[in-house]
């Protein structure tokens, strides 16, 4: 049989494709069966309920934790938290999306033992990093207000950031892993689920993890040094150990180099969020418990539609049929997503806002506005991307993250701003 042009267009396209993830030459046989979209939908409103309640457990663990001593004493662990927590987020969301379209190449069949090591290098390497990254962004905010230094608590900020963010990577990595070779086997599809399970595992794994390292470390910091010592000794050394393997390893060797300036730029953008936040939280009380649900599942499903949307480029698909059902379905999930998570809030009292019908229908106008604007992002970020020759996978998702944060608190801002303006002048909205 003779090939068309077209097909040997769509042939060359998925060896660069192929040649662009492992640097080799010959591309696998690549069967990706037509996806059911209702299915599809069932795949992943359960995976975005899993989501939301493990963002639910970390912010009622957050409320338990926040009266431990080390962070009554060591106030920069409170200001640790959210910046560890998103930089981290950001890793293991990437690691997810990444995995998920190496499983629809085939090269977990292939190459499983070069993908785990790769990867779980890869991600030691970032997450170290990133550790000493937000120590340092949450010492220097506890800094400057108060213009004293303290080398103690600097010491126990960088060994209790570097230790979470190492020992939560290894982990979550290796669940993650777990994850996509059982979805797999079970015929499930891992774009649908992988990201939005390693964002619910992450916050509330890594949470607890920081807060159990912080308070050991807090015994041993006023009379030594050492342990912290060596802590962050062992992270500087395992840096370019596990940076080396990465960069010799050809899955991960892109991702090394092309991985950095979303994670930190993500940072930034999420900083003009954190700004929007103080200034909502001051005038409106009830905001702050709604602008985690509204940020949580606005970027988890920016994250899934990018993820589908990269495994197509990926597969060699052309990139006008992630326009469909499946898509649709994502932005429709919102309605009943949101409306799940925030009774759950007014049932366990954790809001200051009485859920009125006024109330349900401008918060639900900010979240269908905010996710429509994300999966339109979502689509053409990801599409430039690729045109540019990055890969979506190891870039798309830091941003989509830390845009949703910095949407979801803009409108949600806006949203309880019409609330007072039509009529409930109290702060709290509605008690």
């Amino acid at each position: 049989m003779v090939k068309t042009p077209e097909c040997n267009s769509e042939t060359d396209m998925r060896a660069n494709v192929y040649r662009l993830l492992t640097n080799e030459d010959k591309p696998p046989d690549i069967g990706q069966g037509k996806e059911n979209s209702w299915v599809a939908g069932v795949q992943m409103f359960v995976s975005f309920l899993l989501a939301g309640f493990g963002m639910v457990a970390a912010s009622l663990l957050l409320d338990v934790v926040q009266h431990w001593k080390v962070y009554e004493q060591v106030s920069e662990v409170y200001i640790l938290v959210p910046a560890l927590l998103g930089l981290k987020g950001n890793l293991e969301m990437t690691l997810a999306s990444r995995l998920s379209t190496h499983a629809h190449l085939g090269h977990l069949e292939t190459s499983l033992k070069s993908l785990v090591i790769g990867n779980l290098c890869l991600i030691q390497c970032q997450a170290v990093l990133v550790g000493f990254l937000a120590a340092m962004a949450a010492v220097a905010m506890g800094w400057i207000p108060k213009g004293q230094f303290d080398i103690h608590h600097a010491m126990l900020l960088c060994a209790s950031s570097v230790l979470t963010a190492s020992f939560a990577s290894f982990v979550l990595g290796l669940i993650m892993i777990g994850v996509i070779v059982g979805s797999k086997k079970l015929n499930i599809n891992p774009d649908n689920i992988a990201t939005p399970i390693a964002a619910s595992l992450g916050d509330l794994t890594t949470l607890a993890l920081l807060s159990w390292i912080a308070s050991l470390l807090y015994r041993s910091i006023g009379t030594s040094v050492i342990l912290p010592s060596i802590i962050i000794i062992a992270g500087a050394i395992l840096v370019p150990l596990c940076g080396y393997i990465a960069w010799k390893n050809n899955f991960t060797k892109q991702a090394l180099d092309e991985g950095w300036v979303p994670v930190v730029s993500a940072m930034v953008i999420s900083s003009a969020g954190g700004l929007i936040l103080d200034y909502t939280v001051s005038n409106y009380k009830g905001i702050a418990v709604f602008q985690l649900v509204i940020n949580g599942i606005g970027g988890n499903m920016a994250a899934v539609h990018a993820s589908r949307l990269s495994t197509l480029l990926h597969t060699g698909q052309k990139e006008g049929s992630v326009i469909g059902n499946t898509t649709k379905l994502l932005l429709i999930m919102v309605i009943p997503g949101q409306l799940i998570f925030i009774y759950t809030i007014g049932y366990l009292k954790a809001g200051h806002t009485s859920l009125t019908p006024i109330f349900i229908l401008i918060y639900m106008s900010a979240a269908l506005l905010q996710v429509f604007l994300l999966l339109t992002i979502s689509h053409f970020l990801v599409i430039w991307m690729w045109k540019l020759g990055l890969d979506p996978d190891n870039s798309a998702i830091p941003y989509l993250t830390a845009l949703g944060d910095l949407l979801g608190t803009a409108l949600l801002g806006i949203a309880f701003h019409i609330l007072y303006a039509i009529g409930d002048k109290d702060s709290d909205l509605g008690d």
